[in-house]
């Protein structure tokens, strides 16, 4: 059997600076799901034509800077991770080439092989987040995973976390101790009934 070798990860954008290369609909997807998660996130949307959707949109987030011209590798100045949003493979292509010679990860759009990470589908209930990954081979699969997930999650599960905080924050002794409490506290969690 085929394993997904992916490493998962969580970054904090609101530390790092986002360059996204595309003004039309895979921008806006790309730039939704970076402000989604990471509304505070510095972001650069370079592309020759930027949509009336996206321009909207960026009128709510300072921390957006729109940029109406064509794509060049200047555009990587002060820019830590780029997403290659566009339907044009040729830039496409030049936008990942620029971005690995600079040594900044790059997410090429419907193009896994360019690709140093994939943005993938995300649960998110209050301070619960879980990002799914099929490794590239189906985003439908991972959308509808997300889907079951978001039903199946109780409301409820950010009061837990929360309550869980607190109790952590009130123990006392070593990292290991606290550990098998925190354990034994959250096993009824996961057994079956």
């Amino acid at each position: 059997m085929e394993r997904n070798e992916l490493f998962p990860i969580f970054l904090k954008l609101k530390q790092l600076r986002v360059l996204i290369v595309g003004g039309g609909y895979v921008g806006m997807e790309k730039l939704q799901a970076v402000i989604s998660n990471s509304p505070a996130a510095t972001i650069r949307l370079v592309a020759t034509i930027i949509s009336d959707e996206i321009k909207e949109l960026s009128k709510h987030y300072p921390a957006i800077t729109l940029i109406e011209k064509p794509y060049d590798i200047t555009d990587f100045d002060a820019i830590d991770i780029a997403i290659a949003a566009i339907n044009d493979p040729v830039i496409s292509k030049q936008v990942a080439l620029d971005a690995k010679s600079k040594a900044i990860l790059v997410n090429a759009a419907d193009k896994p092989e360019w690709c140093d990470f994939y943005l993938g589908s995300v649960v998110q209930k209050g301070n619960l987040k879980i990002a799914i990954s099929t490794n590239g081979k189906s985003p439908t699969i991972a959308k509808r995973l997300k889907e079951v997930l978001n039903d199946t999650l109780p409301d409820e599960i950010d009061d837990l976390l929360s309550n869980m905080q607190t109790i952590r924050n009130k123990m006392s002794g070593d990292f290991t101790e606290k550990v098998k409490q925190l354990n034994e506290i959250t096993k009824k969690l996961s057994e079956n009934k």
